[in-house]
């Protein structure tokens, strides 16, 4: 019996050795198999080619959702079960269905009989039980090391997810930080609508699809990526406001510097015919004059703000007057005004002297609940007590002017309850109030002529009451006398125009933009000097600017 121990140790090894190789061999293809299975399902792998988990865009956003919010997890997903399905069939076929059976009947894997009796005993004793061992372990074996290089890859993407999901909030809140910090504050400047816009839609500058949520998100941190393909930036440090705005709204377009510039926004208020057009007009051309001497630089928000300003201009040039304004709610004509390093985005609106008829239709102004500064547009002839000083020469004149339906004290009486009401604010507006029609007024004998404190003119011709109320309501008041023809038109004179310009400066003053050097502490420093205004006699006097 010891004699056949060697015998038994050697069939004994060699039959450890086969299982062993086999089990190797086994285990290594395999893993290979669940690898390169796992590697595919994360396809595919050619340009465009089509994939049924990836959700198909919806209506509401035109853009894919961010790889990072659900995609990866899904790709990852699909591709670890089907890589450990592929396994489980490779065992189940060819290996336990055909390559095991082969060897217990003595054939060879690929199915040819082995050619002699002890290759068939080797095949069916040996190499037959190692295949199945091995294959069954190394099936085991494959799905335990596969699920922990997957274990360790999902952990990789739970760090890429939070890594997404902490970007977000954080590129939100330096965006949002700085447009507090700058006091930037998008509101839409078209009628019937003068609603904040927090986020703009943004216009796709390949297909022009309209996107709402271009910001950091679950469509994408850093990009989103179009129905078209198209990659759109979701900061403004990225290049988002090279895009086209749009309000979420009322879906009109938004000037370019809407998203990074602060809003002025400016209402000009007076009754019908006191000559807010013109002022406006006034205080364009006088911003242009500024800008024509390096003080500061102005330039249109958009090619309507410009053909809006020309027609305007046009129309004065031509007939001398400017058409009455008949919307119910105005369009804001939008000035990009820049003076050092700072830049405002001014808002002047111009509604129709009927606005300010009752407190009704002064609440449907809707825009009046995000403005900083008022521009009371104060036609001093319309008012019973001045008309009523006037000698009889001096109301011919009077009457030939135009004066407004509706005096200042009146204007501002139906005004000042609404806006309280509307803003909220009252108090810390300004109010810049603007006597128009000068060149007249400087005519008349039956009045003092406006001197250098327009406050204490108003005053002298029975409006006391008006400055008191302006001056206790509002947290500065302050004013001015201009003559719009004299600003407007053929032949308009420069100073005229920069002194219609100072109330505008005055309240973009009031937001930051250094404008102080521009204003003047009264109008211009109070100098005296000669200048011919245009009016009825056409003569010069002599005043101090206001």
């Amino acid at each position: 019996m010891s004699d056949y121990i060697p015998l038994l140790v050697l069939v004994g090894w060699t039959a450890l050795i086969a299982v062993g190789l086999c089990l190797g061999y086994v285990l290594w293809i395999f893993l290979g198999i669940g690898v390169g299975a796992v590697w595919r399902g994360l396809g595919p792998w050619q340009t465009g080619g089509r994939d049924q988990r990836v959700p198909v865009v919806g209506a509401g956003e035109p853009a894919h959702l961010g790889y990072w919010w659900r995609q990866m997890w899904v790709d990852a997903a699909s591709a670890a079960g089907y890589g450990v399905r592929v396994v489980w069939t490779a065992f189940s076929d060819p290996w336990a269905g055909r390559y095991v059976d082969n060897l217990f009947h003595g054939r060879n894997p690929n199915g040819r009989r082995g050619t002699s009796p002890g290759t068939r005993i080797w095949l069916t004793v040996f190499v037959g039980p190692g295949t199945a061992a091995g294959a069954l372990l190394g099936a085991v074996l494959a799905t335990v090391l596969l699920g922990s290089v997957l274990a360790v890859f999902a952990l990789l993407l739970g760090l890429v997810w939070l890594g997404c999901a902490a970007a977000v909030p954080v590129l939100r809140g330096v965006e949002r930080g700085w447009m507090l910090a700058r006091g930037v504050r998008i509101k839409c400047p078209y009628p019937g609508c003068y609603l904040a816009v927090p986020l703009p839609m943004y216009r796709c500058s390949k297909c022009r699809a309209e996107h709402r949520s271009l910001r950091p998100g679950r469509y994408g941190v850093l990009w989103h990526a179009c129905a078209c393909g198209h990659r759109l930036p979701t900061t403004r440090i990225a290049g988002r406001t090279k895009l086209t705005s749009l309000c979420p709204h009322c879906a009109q377009y938004l000037p370019e510097s809407a998203g990074t510039t602060r809003v002025v926004h400016a209402p000009l208020i007076g009754g019908t015919s006191s000559g807010k057009t013109m002022l406006m007009a006034a205080m364009v051309e006088g911003l242009h004059s500024c800008a024509r001497r390096g003080e500061l630089t102005v330039e249109y928000a958009s090619d309507d703000d410009r053909h809006t300003a020309n027609d305007l201009n046009q129309n004065l040039q031509s007939t001398g007057w400017a058409r009455a304004t008949t919307t119910p709610q105005p369009r804001a004509l939008m000035l990009a005004v820049t003076c050092g390093r700072r830049r405002r985005l001014l808002y002047l609106y111009d509604p129709m002297g009927e606005t300010v008829s009752d407190a009704e239709r002064v609440r449907a102004q809707h825009y009046l609940a995000h403005t900083h500064g008022v521009i009371l547009v104060a036609d001093v002839l319309a008012d019973a007590k001045v008309r009523g000083r006037l000698a009889e020469e001096d109301t011919r004149r009077a009457q030939e002017a135009r004066p407004s339906s509706q005096g200042p004290w009146d204007t501002y009486q139906r005004l000042t309850g609404e806006l309280a009401a509307l803003t909220g604010r009252r108090s810390k507006l300004s109010v810049a109030t603007v006597v128009t029609k000068r060149d007249v007024l400087d005519q008349l004998v039956s009045l003092p002529v406006p001197g250098a404190r327009i406050d204490t003119w108003l005053e002298e011709i029975g409006l006391g009451g008006l400055v008191r109320a302006l001056g206790h309501d509002f947290r500065a008041a302050r004013y001015w006398a201009v003559s719009a023809h004299a600003a407007t038109g053929t032949g308009p004179l420069e100073s005229e125009q920069r002194r219609a310009a100072e109330p505008v400066l005055w309240l973009l003053a009031a937001s930051g933009l250094r404008t102080g050097a521009l204003t003047g502490p009264g109008g211009e420093g109070g100098r005296e000097r000669r200048i011919r205004l245009r009016g009825n006699g056409d003569r010069e006097r002599k005043y101090s600017p206001a």
